[in-house]
């Protein structure tokens, strides 16, 4: 493990004991004041604490796992259980949300009595305030070490700064509307907790299933490529996320075909070392060579080009090259969105009709990519 792995780590398990010993005390004081009060609300919000200490836990658990070396089964590292990490404190976020909105719901068809006391009050406000600096805390350090876990976590803060506001106000409305509004009040909330628990599960998912990569973060990574003598063109970039700070990618970069292989494989090489210091990467990038373009392959490329922005305006093409007179064999690969719904035989003779349509002679030998990059 290196350094930036352990001062992760250790800033993640700082993280998680707070937030375990922040719930566990909130517990202890919603549950004096649920007594205080006589509020089925008040109680339910303590236990939701309760729930939240042990998704704190799972989150020590988390960053524990994420930190172990890779080994013989996972040569890839561990860095993904954080992801799971924090898609187990989504469910416990939903799964609190759903509690909450069963009492809700038999707080407005059967309600009953509470009243507040001045010290359960207190007890409330305090743990609202206590509670929203969670949120921030948490979220400080989502942020700082950037990690989809604390995030999660402080998603669920704020669900509860929200949930205990309302049990507040829903107490001291009481008097005035009638035992129906802490029910009402405390479904609202119920449903926002639920939107929160979607938001952060969908956010700690969507790594785990593959995403595309930011595209602010793909133009630097172009840029950079595009910045060393030699290197003409890049396409089919991935981004693999094996878990904060472990990614790899594969991308494609294209050379002069004439030129030296030493003297290409040194500018690789330099490539991927500032991949690596640069961005964290871990990058593979294949060499693909290109022919000097004359008329002729310019004029085909046009043609191509043309064709295949017909199919959708965003798609691309690369790897063009011909050969032979009549017929001209012409080669080449596109980039084409997911939302074309088109299947890649359709998309194959799609662009084949459109190239002999206009170039007789042409024999297209097309290869198709989807895109994957946003």
């Amino acid at each position: 493990m290196d350094d930036i792995d352990r001062t992760r780590q250790s800033k993640g398990a700082f993280a998680g004991w707070v937030g375990v010993g922040v719930n566990l005390s909130l517990f202890a004081v919603k549950m004096i004041a649920g007594l205080l009060t006589g509020a089925v609300s008040v109680t339910a919000d303590a236990f939701n604490n309760l729930s939240d200490a042990a998704g704190s836990l799972v989150t020590l658990i988390g960053f524990r796992l994420s930190a172990q070396r890779a080994d013989e089964e996972h040569p890839f590292g561990h860095g993904r259980m954080e992801y799971l990490a924090g898609l187990g404190v989504s469910l416990l976020i939903l799964l609190v949300g759903v509690e909450l909105a069963r009492d809700a719901v038999l707080q407005i068809l059967r309600p009953e009595q509470a009243a507040l006391t001045p010290p359960a009050a207190v007890i409330l406000v305090l743990a609202i305030l206590a509670k929203g600096g969670l949120a921030r805390f948490d979220k400080y350090w989502a942020k700082k070490i950037g990690s989809p876990t604390l995030d999660a976590a402080a998603a669920d803060a704020i669900g509860d700064v929200l949930a205990t506001s309302a049990v507040l106000i829903g107490l001291a409305l009481t008097p005035v509307f009638g035992p129906r509004i802490d029910g009402v009040l405390g479904l609202v909330v119920a449903l926002l907790i639920l939107r929160s628990g979607w938001t952060a599960a969908k956010g700690t998912v969507s790594p785990l299933l593959g995403q595309p990569p930011d595209p602010a973060e793909v133009a630097q990574v172009e840029e950079l490529i595009l910045s060393h003598e030699g290197i003409l063109g890049v396409h089919d970039l991935v981004i693999h996320d094996y878990g904060p700070g472990r990614r790899m990618m594969s991308v494609h970069a294209e050379v002069p075909a004439d030129s030296s292989l030493v003297a290409v494989h040194g500018v690789i090489d330099r490539v991927e070392r500032e991949l690596k210091e640069r961005f964290g990467l871990d990058a593979v990038i294949h060499m693909d060579p290109v022919e000097a373009e004359g008329p002729r392959l310019r004029r085909l490329r046009r043609l191509a080009e043309e064709a295949a922005r017909e199919l959708h305006p965003a798609a691309t093409v690369h790897d063009l090259r011909c050969e032979g007179e009549d017929p001209v064999e012409l080669r080449f690969d596109v980039v084409v969105p997911y939302e074309v719904g088109l299947s890649d035989e359709e998309i194959r003779a799609a662009l084949t009709a459109k190239l002999k349509e206009r170039e007789p002679s042409c024999r297209p030998d097309v290869g198709v990519d989807r895109s994957h990059v946003l």
